[in-house]
This record gives C-alpha cells, sequence and structure tokens, in this order.
C-alpha cells in the first residue's frame, strides 16, 4: 500500500484528504505543521507528500527545498489558497511534481497523484535497468589507469561534450562509451553504434544518414539512418579513423549544424545527438598524411580517452580472469574452475596482442574445455609454454621497443602454425582485424607459404 503525507496545517484540509485518499486504497498520514512533516519525511520517507506552501514558522517552499535535497526522486504535489504563476513556476524550478489551488477539486488531486506515482515508477524502473547494464558493461581493473579512467566518465558523462576514444584493438573502447552513455542523462534514448570500418564505402553515406525511396538501385522505400536513430541518445562512430575523407566532411556538417538530409532527399532532417567517436589509429599521424581532416579531428576530440594495453596494465590480467572465469561458468552451468600459479604466471607475463578480448577469448576456450576444476599450464595453449623463455630472452635485445617486437613476432608466428598459415582464423583467435594482422605479417617478414598443409 502506498502512503501518502499531507502536510497542511488546515485541520479540515488534512480530514477532508485523509478521508478521500484512504478510499482510494493509500495509507495516510497527516501531520499538522511543516516541522513535524519535515521530521517525519526525513526519518520515514512516504511514497508521496502533498505540501502545503503557506504555513506559520516554515513554509512549504523551504520544506519542499530540504526534501528535494534529501530524495530528489519523492514527487511532492504543492497546494495554495493563496497562490500565483510566479510560486508555481519557483516550486517547480525547485522540483515540485504539479502545483493545485485551493479550493481543491478531489478529482484533480486524486489524478495528479496517480500520475505523480506512475512517473516515480518508471523512474524507479528505469534507474534500475540502467544500474542493470552498468553491471553488464562493468570496466574491470584496479590498476592506475583504470582507476583514472573511471573517474573520467563520471566526470564526462553528465555533460553533452562530444568524446573521442583511442587505444589498441580489444581494449574495450565501445564498453568505455558505452559506460558515457548509461551515466549520462540520455540513458533512457538509444545508443547506436556504426562500425565505420565494416561498412563498405558506397553504403556508409545510407547508414548514417538514410535514403529516401528510389535514391538508388534496391532503395525501395525510406529508410533512417544512425544519426535518425540515435536522436535523444548516443550516436558512437567506432573505427572512424577508416571514414574516407568525403563521409568525414558530411558528419563534419552534420555535427555543426545538426542536421541533414537523407540520401537522395532534401528534407532537413534536424536530430539532437551525442557523438562519441573511437580509433585505434593516431589520427595525428593520419592527419599528417591527408588522411583525416583536422577539423573534424578538432570537432571530435573535445574530451580525449585513452585506453592502454593490456601489456601496460598486467596487475588487472587476474581481474578478468576471474571476471571470465565467473562469467562463462554461469553460462555454460559449470563450476567455476580455479587456476594454478604457474599458469597465472604465464599469464600474466603474457604480452595479449589481442588485448582484452583475446584474455576473453581464451577464458572461454578454458571453461569449456579444462577436464578439472583446476586450470593448469597444461591447458593453456602451447604458445604460452614458452612465455618465460621468450621474455627472459628479450633481456638481450638492446631496447624494450625491441624486445615487443621480437616478442609479437614470435607470437603471431605461433599463432599462424596453430591455424596452418589461416590468416581470418588466426586474426579471430588473437582479437584483432584481419587487415591489421596482414599489415603485421608483411613488416615482419613472416613467410606463410610455408605454414599451409598440403
Amino acid at each position: 500500500m502506498k502512503t501518502i503525507m499531507v502536510v497542511d496545517d488546515e485541520r479540515d484540509i488534512r480530514e477532508s484528504l485523509e478521508g478521500v485518499l484512504s478510499d482510494e486504497g493509500y495509507n495516510v498520514v497527516a501531520p499538522s505543521s511543516a516541522e513535524e512533516g519535515l521530521a517525519e519525511i526525513l526519518k520515514n520517507p512516504p511514497d508521496l507528500v502533498l505540501l502545503d506552501i503557506w504555513m506559520p514558522v516554515m513554509d512549504g517552499v523551504d520544506v519542499l527545498t530540504e526534501i528535494k535535497g534529501k530524495y530528489p526522486n519523492l514527487p511532492v504535489i504543492m497546494i495554495s489558497g493563496h497562490g500565483s504563476i510566479e510560486t508555481a513556476v519557483k516550486t517547480t524550478k525547485l522540483g515540485a511534481y504539479d502545483f493545485i489551488e485551493k479550493p481543491l477539486s478531489i478529482d484533480k488531486v486524486v489524478l495528479t497523484i496517480e500520475h505523480a506515482l506512475e512517473q516515480k515508477r518508471l523512474l524507479e524502473e528505469n534507474i534500475a535497468l540502467r544500474e542493470k547494464a552498468r553491471e553488464n558493461y562493468e570496466i574491470i581493473g584496479n590498476s592506475e589507469a583504470i582507476q583514472k579512467l573511471r573517474e573520467d566518465i563520471q566526470k564526462v558523462s553528465p555533460t553533452n561534450s562530444w568524446v573521442l576514444i583511442t587505444g589498441e584493438n580489444g581494449t574495450g573502447k565501445e564498453i568505455v562509451a558505452k559506460n558515457i552513455h548509461l551515466f549520462s542523462e540520455r540513458f533512457a534514448k538509444p545508443f547506436v553504434a556504426v562500425n565505420c570500418a565494416a561498412i563498405p564505402e558506397e553504403l556508409i553515406e545510407s547508414e548514417l544518414f538514410g535514403h529516401e525511396k528510389g535514391a538508388f538501385t534496391g532503395a525501395v522505400s525510406r529508410k533512417k539512418g544512425k544519426f535518425d536513430m540515435a536522436d535523444g541518445g548516443t550516436l558512437f562512430l567506432d573505427e572512424i579513423g577508416d571514414m574516407s575523407l568525403k563521409t568525414q566532411a558530411k558528419v563534419l556538417r552534420i555535427l555543426q549544424e545538426r542536421n541533414f538530409e537523407r540520401v537522395g532527399g532534401t528534407e532537413k532532417v534536424s536530430v539532437d545527438v551525442r557523438v562519441v567517436a573511437a580509433t585505434n589509429k593516431d589520427l595525428e599521424e593520419e592527419m599528417r598524411k591527408g588522411n583525416f581532416r583536422e577539423d573534424l579531428y578538432y570537432r571530435l576530440n573535445v574530451i580525449p580517452f585513452y585506453i592502454p594495453p593490456v601489456r601496460e596494465r598486467a596487475e588487472d590480467i587476474a581481474l578478468f580472469v576471474d571476471y571470465y572465469f565467473r562469467e562463462f561458468s554461469l553460462d555454460t552451468g559449470k563450476e567455476v574452475p580455479t587456476i594454478d600459479p604457474d599458469a597465472m604466471k604465464a599469464l600474466i607475463n603474457f604480452d595479449w596482442p589481442g588485448n582484452v578480448r583475446e584474455i576473453k577469448n581464451l577464458v572461454e576456450r578454458l571453461v569449456i574445455m579444462a577436464t578439472s576444476g583446476v586450470i593448469t599450464l597444461d591447458d593453456l595453449p602451447h604458445y604460452f609454454k614458452g612465455t618465460q623463455h621468450v621474455h627472459d630472452q628479450s633481456l638481450f635485445v638492446p631496447t624494450l621497443k625491441e624486445a615487443k617486437r621480437d616478442f609479437e613476432k614470435e607470437f603471431i608466428l605461433r599463432k599462424l602454425q596453430e591455424f596452418s598459415g589461416n590468416m581470418a582464423k588466426t586474426a579471430e583467435a588473437i582479437g584483432i582485424e584481419r587487415s591489421h594482422l596482414y599489415r603485421k605479417v608483411k613488416s615482419y617478414g613472416i613467410d606463410l607459404k610455408g605454414l599451409e598443409r598440403d
């Protein structure tokens, strides 16, 4: 049963409202003074408050301010026999749900209470859904870099500023983008993600801006684009460094003017979208090469976020392993395994070129394939068994950069051997794009012919 508090110094008003609302199925408490009502609210908040404005000693405006400071989501309906537009506007700005003048219309009071309680229910439901979503997109890690990342997300999310996220493939750029959305005021609106590298050049304009019927062969009806779909919410442009200069120019115009035309159309479509972009490329280098527009870069790079690779935060690896052990054990119905010290040491010493995505893939495989409840070094892929040796040998390389390069080359070679030179399967296993793997194979001079099976 919902509890409604009626705070009014007029006895007749209190008794009248108490009788009507009790008949409507509410539990009613009716203190006779503002001071008594406020003390009760702070001790045991009701579901809704009906609050008179003009009362001796402490008036309703002061009580409203105190309530909203402590319980911002508690609906308060103001009532007064001496109302004015100024008073109504003032109390609404302070957070009142509505303002009702005396003499009270009982029907209006009951209807307003129903609407206020329904709005509160929806708000609480949205908050619960947001908390659930945050759990699903938790940012894992206790390293200094990740702690700062979480703090920055809390600072930036409530604003409408555009964000540019940089970092290697598999570091979790989309997870960060979703957290920015979930902690923002736009959380109840759409989060729309676009992988700019995955859409063919001839289709990306239609994907982003939509098209009109007949705009091109196959356009049999009007289609909304991603900007349209994200109206009121957040648009995540992933791998924006792979977007063509032509499309970059159109995106820039939308960001400046906040409207666009669909492909084949002339009508202006206005949108309210927060843009969060991400890339694994060095955009400053891409600008020097003429592959990325400077004006778009500075438009997007209002708030820069950098996600360090796993190899720079080895202290987080054990947390990732534990998190994904629990996640995949729950999914498969298996007991959560443990891992012995030697196996964990091998995982911590590994360079993880595929970053978090590679850890997740490996842990899923271990949960499914392990024959006992304890993961040992024998359960790990064969290339982990040489991890310590590779790291020891790297001590004789002149520089850290060269050591990392030698290790990465050795790792990629072993993975290619595992998959008989199959580039697609190798790229998927280590969590990087196939085009990125091709570039690395070429730069390291790895001969694929000798790896293929007859």
